[in-house]
């Protein structure tokens, strides 16, 4: 049963992270370079903030700590970067990034989702590791397409070929 239940909960995992990495394209793709940079507030992120933000985050907390590969985040200059990268860039490393951590996620044994490690300053299993990526992504998801909703007054699409309206069985 427990076996079962991290199989599913990996599963679930991927498709959340899968989902996200498709809603990112599809907002981008009704932006341009012009866009990257722009601030939506004073103290707001960037487009181009957001995808280097998600991947400091995915790969402090499923490559280093999860996968055990060392840490080399560089997490203000996520936020500080103001140019340097392009859309096609920007997409392609948080396409990598997201690779990286599903393969990650699969492999991982389950003794190390069992035990407790120091991410950030916080105690979290394998399990809340990848919770907390998981969650911190589809957070900045969300961001992603306010800003470029409010950019392009544009419908995004996420859903435009799925029924929405069905009824749970």
């Amino acid at each position: 049963m427990e076996e079962a239940l991290l199989i599913k909960f990996k599963q679930n995992a991927i498709f959340r992270l899968e989902e996200g990495q498709r809603m990112i394209h599809l907002a981008f793709a009704k932006v341009g370079e012009d866009s990257l940079w722009k601030l939506p507030v004073k103290n707001g992120m960037a487009l181009g903030n957001q995808l280097l933000h998600v991947r400091g985050n995915m790969t402090q907390y499923v490559l280093a700590s999860l996968g055990q590969e060392a840490d080399q985040r560089q997490r203000d200059s996520e936020f500080s970067t103001t140019e340097g990268y392009s859309k096609a860039e920007l997409l392609q490393q948080l396409d990598t990034t997201v690779s990286r951590a599903i393969k990650t996620i699969q492999t991982t044994s389950p003794s190390e989702y069992l035990r407790i490690r120091k991410v950030q300053g916080f105690e979290f299993s394998g399990v809340g590791v990848v919770l907390h990526a998981v969650e911190h992504f589809s957070y900045h998801v969300g961001q992603v397409a306010f800003w470029v909703k409010q950019l392009t007054e544009a419908d995004l699409g996420f859903y435009d070929h799925h029924d929405l309206t069905q009824i749970n069985d």
